[in-house]
């Protein structure tokens, strides 16, 4: 059972739910739910979590904060 986390980004509240099982340190892909559609962050060369395949659209300085919250909540 996955429990919803919660993120602020500028000024408004998103849930997102991480799919993926058993995060750690050698995990190097991440699926995650935000607003019914699954989005795949991949950890770069330089240690920041990247959506793949976002678009304009997707809001992708969300995503990049998520990828930061889930990479602060795992230790990674």
């Amino acid at each position: 059972m996955n429990l919803p986390m919660r993120i602020n980004f500028e000024e408004k509240d998103y849930t997102y739910l991480i799919i993926t099982k058993g995060i750690t340190k050698l995990t190097t892909e991440i699926q995650i739910n935000l607003n019914d559609r699954e989005y795949q962050l991949v950890c770069n060369s330089i240690g920041d979590w990247d959506a793949v395949d976002a678009t304009v659209n997707d809001t992708p300085g969300l995503l990049k904060a998520i990828g930061r919250n889930i990479k602060l909540r795992y230790r990674l």
